[in-house]
């Protein structure tokens, strides 16, 4: 679990990857002075539980098992024109579950997720709560590059749900991340934009798992007026994790 206080290098630090996001750093207000926290993490909602149909054996295998299973994957039409299937990277022990939408052109090409402009603006926006890329685990709602990049269907999506469900259960993750309207509206079975799905706690499957909805970073690189929404919905799903 993250410490709450930092020296003045990391404090220096953290300024310079906010910096890096578009933010203007404010001083966090102290409660019981008469204002409010910066943050508060609204009510609880309870919310439907993500796809698993079709899962057939995936739910027993182990890391190897799924991480072959996943790059020889042929259950729906992505494979036929991908260069390799993203399956995921980071800790797979991370108390941190990032999840995206689905690889892009740089990711079919590495075989990695968030390795482009918008993989280095997130790894700023990890960095900003203290997070390294390496301590968190980065998966994609879908596996394989649909294409023209265009966003997954939704029987893509079906498709690749039961590897999801499986890094999930295999991580044990503390708190879910979901970066934009595809990775927030399969996780959570709904057709509500990011707007509405941000500042509210949601839970994954049956579980207690909380998951955070906020903006995706490729977005954020065509609205970077939207940081210091993100900014905050990071500082919230920190409170949060400090909390669990």
């Amino acid at each position: 679990m993250m410490g709450v206080m930092m020296s003045a290098s990391d404090q220096d630090k953290r300024l310079h990857y906010l910096d890096s996001m578009g933010i203007q750093v404010w001083a966090r207000r102290e409660p019981g002075r008469g204002e409010q926290t910066l943050v508060a993490v609204p009510d609880v909602v309870k919310d439907i539980p993500a796809a698993t149909a079709g899962q057939d054996d995936i739910a027993g295998l182990d890391w190897e098992a799924l991480r072959e299973r996943v790059l020889s994957c042929t259950r729906c039409e992505l494979h036929k024109q991908r260069t390799q299937a993203v399956f995921g990277v980071g800790s797979r022990t991370a108390q941190w579950l990032i999840i995206g939408e689905a690889p892009g052109a740089d990711e079919d090409r590495q075989g990695e997720p968030f390795v482009g402009r918008a993989g280095k603006l997130l790894n700023n926006m990890l960095l900003a709560i203290g997070l390294q890329r390496a301590e968190v685990y980065i998966a994609n709602i879908v596996k394989c590059r649909p294409p023209n990049n265009r966003e997954p269907a939704p029987q893509e999506a079906q498709a690749c749900a039961p590897y999801l469900a499986r890094q999930i259960a295999l991580i044990k993750p503390k708190i879910i991340i979901a970066l934009g309207r595809v990775a927030a509206q399969n996780l959570l079975r709904t057709d509500s934009p990011v707007g509405s799905l941000r500042g509210k706690r949601f839970y994954y499957e049956q579980t207690d798992i909380p998951i955070i909805v906020t903006y995706h970073p490729a977005y954020l690189l065509r609205s970077p007026h939207e940081k210091r929404k993100v900014w905050q919905d990071l500082l919230a799903a920190q409170e949060l994790f400090s909390s669990l």
